[in-house]
């Protein structure tokens, strides 16, 4: 059962917007007295966020445990409703978005085993039948792939040695998911053919539980990150892994006896334990330029490498793999680990949600990163952790799922 909530209650909703980051971390305002000189000279800076957005509707699954995770169906055509999805406990919910901030219930599927909490889900298509699939998995390792078209779960793959904490499907290739575990391993999986092609992971990969990992546009690279507190890179243009890639989508079991010959690769391309302190719960892909964040109350914006061209850097400065951090996308109120912000897909707008069911806008569309603003959206009935956001693919819609099994919905104002 849902509650679904609209109208009217809809109108209690705050949205404040400044022109950079809020004033500043805790940890750099030790005195009142400083809060307050910060404060007044963000007031006199202030203007106003282009990005506006106004909550049109919230519900409520009925198991009224944790939702982790929200991903938006970005393949389905322009004149479609928005499709969606949800994970927490041991339910999958797919939703449409129609106009007047409606959001439909389509179906739900809750797993055999109560044991399970799904923790993230991830969109794809089958290209025989161009019907959409979504893979999810969570804290029993187990990957399923469910049909909505069937109503039914079609396949699963059993390999990692813990929960599964991120999927994701490769850019310009459908059928190869990508997940991340707390096993320390990345792993490449070919849904069609249902063999394991890649394991990343080993020697220099994640010492801790891997937490999160994404492609970059073209799918040839991975950054992953994870509670070692690092940041690796892995290319997928190795040959060994083209190699790999390529043999899995001809696989065909019936034919052979031969388990298919799954490459190790255990060495990334960049590796740096610079840019955070704590666990690194998130990471995204921003161009060739790289977003991450930890339980510091920051987004932070960086590449590999110096503030100089490679040639010029001495041999010492090479061998120690560094960053130049570009920018810090500063907010508040969110030191809890397993909280999951999201771009849109021009990747010009970012969302993040926090522990106390805020949930900061920032307009990424801009020339100099120091110069981005953010809008903060509000609303009194939102108080638990915003676990992740999830954003249409025109950006009009904002979708945020939090702890208390409570889904968000936010249309821009334009």
């Amino acid at each position: 059962m849902l509650a679904d909530v609209s109208g009217d209650e809809m109108d209690d909703v705050s949205s404040t917007a400044s022109t950079k980051e809020e004033e500043s971390s805790r940890s750099d305002t030790p005195t009142l007295t400083g809060r307050g000189r910060a404060a007044m000279k963000l007031k006199r800076q202030l203007k106003k966020c282009r990005l506006q957005f106004k909550c049109t509707n919230y519900l409520k699954e009925d198991h009224g445990q944790p939702l982790f995770g929200i991903q938006i169906n970005q393949s389905m055509k322009e004149t479609e409703p928005v499709l969606f999805a949800t994970v927490g406990h041991n339910r999958v919910t797919v939703y449409e978005c129609h106009d007047g901030g409606k959001v439909k219930l389509l179906q739900s599927y809750a797993d055999p085993c109560t044991e399970e909490n799904f923790y993230c889900c991830a969109w794809s298509f089958d290209d025989t039948t161009g019907q959409p699939i979504l893979a999810v998995g969570g804290v029993r390792g187990i990957i399923r792939i469910i049909s909505p078209t069937m109503g039914q779960c079609i396949k699963q793959f059993v390999g990692h040695g813990n929960a599964v904490n991120e999927l994701k499907f490769k850019p310009k290739d459908n059928n190869i998911l990508l997940s991340v575990s707390k096993d320390h391993d990345l792993r490449l999986w070919n849904v069609k053919t249902g063999v394991c092609a890649v394991i990343l992971g080993g020697v220099e990969g994640h010492r801790d539980e891997a937490l999160s990992a994404d492609f970059n546009l073209s799918g040839t690279k991975i950054v992953s990150c994870g509670m070692d507190h690092s940041l690796k890179i892995w290319n997928l243009e190795k040959e060994e892994i083209k190699k790999a890639l390529a043999e899995s989508h001809v696989n065909n079991a019936a034919k052979t006896d031969c388990p298919f010959p799954t490459e190790s690769c255990n060495f990334p391309d960049f590796s740096t334990r610079d840019i955070h302190r704590n666990y690194v719960d998130c990471v995204r892909w921003l161009g060739n330029l790289v977003l991450s964040k930890s339980c510091e109350n920051c987004i932070v914006c960086w590449r590999p490498g110096g503030h100089h061209e490679s040639t010029k850097l001495k041999a010492e400065e090479k061998e120690k793999e560094s960053v130049w951090v570009l920018h810090r996308f500063e907010y508040r109120e969110c030191e809890i680990w397993y909280m999951r912000f999201s771009l849109d897909y021009n990747q010009q707008i970012m969302a993040l949600g926090n522990q106390v069911g805020h949930i900061f806008v920032w307009d990424l569309d801009v020339d100099d990163p120091t110069q981005t603003k953010f809008a903060k959206l509000a609303h009194h009935k939102s108080t638990a952790a915003v676990r992740q956001t999830a954003l249409s693919k025109d950006g009009n819609i904002l979708l945020a799922v939090s702890d208390d099994g409570s889904i968000w919905r936010w249309d821009r104002i334009r």
